[in-house]
């Protein structure tokens, strides 16, 4: 019996809550807590998408970013109504418990959680702009990347007769420059959605094992996204073919951000990766050269199908290098 304690104690102060303990020992997922979660998160991103279909404008809907950044919150409500489940389950846990199994707090140690954050920050820019190479190399668009002539023409077109534009070098170099910032800035909303995904939902699948754990949580936060999909976000399609790219892309990004996720125990990682993917996902109106041809979204947009085999390609290297061996792993979360 104190041996038994003793582990339990010893997972706790390592980060590991009763629930962790109860679904590594056990192998068990808690399917109540999952069955609550997935239905609160999908019913209340469809009821606050719901004004958008009401009002019948699709994507030239002007409250279409409020509404989607409103949505963003909605896996955070859905963590907290899984957490009353577990919390009836498995007894009363304290606020500093549930800070340590979503990945929140402590940052202990600090140096892998906030190094590999600064890795995503970086890496998530890189994909993007490897997905750009690649469309380029296909020659299914032509890119400027001296004059930025296609920004160039945007910009002219936007500024006022007689104002005197900025130099266009200028503006591409700072739009790049301040990626970072803008995944700073972007954070507290990719948190409201990686508190559910990564934060709880991946260590709650982990007993099924690794990578059905982050192929089913990533699919899933891309089904979340169908009340969206369906008016044409992201792809331009709107049928059920939107929603299989979305759930397909979603989830292989999902094994990178998850990789994080178990690679530190944290969810920081995760969520600032997100914030940097969002404010790198507009990086082709940048460069496209003046006059290309525009492929279509679901081809080769930040998720259509070529950043679908760079995300691939990525997840590849991350094996290939033995980041997903077992000792490399988080072992707090089971």
């Amino acid at each position: 019996m104190s041996d038994e304690r003793t582990d339990v104690a010893t997972s706790t102060t390592a980060g590991t809550g009763p629930a962790q303990v109860a679904r590594a020992s056990a192998q068990h997922v808690p399917w109540a807590a999952v069955a609550v979660f997935a239905i609160t998160s999908c019913g209340l991103a469809w009821l606050v998408a719901a004004p958008l279909w009401i009002r019948g404008q699709g994507m030239s809907d002007p409250l279409l970013l409020v509404f989607a950044v409103v949505m963003m919150f909605t896996p955070a409500i859905a963590t907290i109504a899984a957490l009353l489940v577990e919390r009836r389950q498995l007894g009363r846990r304290g606020v500093r418990v549930i800070l340590r199994e979503l990945g929140m707090w402590p940052l202990r140690p600090a140096r892998r959680p906030v190094g590999i954050t600064v890795a995503a920050i970086i890496a998530m820019p890189l994909l993007v702009a490897a997905g750009l190479l690649v469309v380029g190399l296909l020659g299914l668009a032509e890119f400027d990347l001296v004059g930025f002539s296609g920004f160039a023409a945007q910009v002219g077109a936007d500024v006022p007769a007689g104002a005197l534009a900025p130099p266009v070098g200028l503006l591409v170099a700072l739009q790049l420059v301040t990626i970072p910032i803008a995944a700073i800035i972007n954070a507290p909303f990719a948190f409201g959605e990686e508190v559910g995904w990564r934060g709880w939902l991946l260590p709650a699948l982990r007993p099924l094992g690794t990578w059905p754990a982050l192929l089913v949580s990533g699919a899933f936060w891309g089904f979340w996204h169908t009340p969206l999909i369906l008016l044409g976000y992201n792809f331009g399609l709107t049928d059920v073919t939107g929603v299989l790219l979305m759930i397909s892309s979603c989830a292989l990004l999902g094994i990178l951000l998850g990789w994080t996720r178990l690679r530190t125990g944290s969810v920081w990682p995760a969520v600032f990766g997100h914030g940097a993917f969002n404010a790198s996902a507009g990086m082709g109106a940048l460069l496209v050269a003046a006059g290309s041809p525009i492929p279509a979204a679901w081809i080769a947009g930040p998720l259509g199908l070529i950043m679908c085999g760079v995300f691939a390609a990525a997840s590849v290297i991350l094996v290939l290098v033995g980041q997903f061996r077992r000792e490399r792993l988080d072992a707090r979360l089971g």
